[in-house]
Order: C-alpha cells, then structure tokens, then sequence
C-alpha cells in the first residue's frame, strides 16, 4: 500500500500554525500590559486632579491663615484697644464663613476662630482724656495686657498649626 501526505490547505504545515499560535498569544500579552499601563496611568490621573482639586480648595484659607499670622505677629507684645483688632476680626469671620465647608482643616479652622474671639475680647479699654490713672487700675490693665498677650500666643499656636496641616495635605 501507498501512502502519500499531502497538506490540506496552503499554510496548514506544523510550523505554520506554530507560529501563528505564538505570534497570537505574544500579540494578546502585549494587548493586557496595555491595558493595565493605561489603568495605571487613568489612576495616577485621576489622584493628581483630586490633589489638584484639594490644593486650589485649600488655597484662600491657607493665604488667611497666613494673613492672620501676620497680624497677630504684628501686635505682639502690644496692648491694643478695640481699634487695633478690626483686620484680625474680618478675616476672623471670613475663615469662620469657609469653616464649615472645609471638612478636611474644620477643626483647625474652628480651633483658629475661637482663638481670635478670645483675643479679641481681651481689648482694653479706651483711656479716654484722663491720662491719669491709680495704682489699682494701673495693675489691672497690666494682668489685662498679660492676658491678652496669652490669647495671642495660643491664636498664634493655632494657626501654625493649621498651616502644618494646609502643608501636609498639599504634599500629599
């Protein structure tokens, strides 16, 4: 008996289909690396606009917080009236507006607002046009003074650590 092979169909030999199978599965292992590097980068994405997000959030209470950090510093060691705290006030009440809103500083922001209303309300009186004043009332304003110097460097504790929190949050 004869027997010849013959091949079924061009391109059908052994090695043929062996290449073929090969260059399919490299070609679909390059597809997969494909799609797992775009979700990467869709996540790295998506974490650097949510970050953005954050910072351009985070940037009016953190100019305050630094504005309010200047004025405080420029009242140290000074005893001021009524008049001396209306800048510190203001923004005060602006960072007490965005408080409630800012959920990831509100208990800095908060901690910040209560600070100033301390300190403003250690304000000593206005001396009027009597210049003299008694040894009793003389002392008093003195522990006034000292207690308003206090309120001041716990205002000041307050905001810098508001401002490490604002850092914190930006870097990350």
């Amino acid at each position: 008996m004869m027997t010849s092979t013959t091949t079924l169909a061009l391109g059908t030999s052994a090695g043929t289909l062996v290449a073929t199978v090969l260059s399919a599965l490299v070609v679909g292992a390059l597809g997969m690396y494909t799609l797992l590097h775009h979700k990467q980068v869709f996540a790295w994405m998506k974490k650097i606009q949510k970050k953005g997000e954050e910072s351009a959030e985070l940037s009016k209470p953190s100019e305050w917080v630094d504005d309010l950090y200047k004025i405080q510093c420029g009242l140290a060691q000074k005893p001021c009236r009524a008049a001396d705290f209306e800048e510190l006030t203001r923004i005060g009440n602006m960072i007490k507006g965005v408080a409630d809103h800012m959920e990831i500083i509100r208990p800095e922001l908060i901690r910040i607002v209560e600070r100033v209303e301390d300190y403003v309300a250690t304000d000593l009186p206005d001396p009027g046009i009597n210049t003299k004043v008694s040894l009793p009332e003389h002392r008093m304003q003195l522990v006034r003074a000292m207690k308003q110097e206090a309120a001041r460097t716990e205002l000041a504790r307050a905001i810098i650590t508001a401002q490490q929190k604002i850092k914190t949050l930006r870097r990350s």
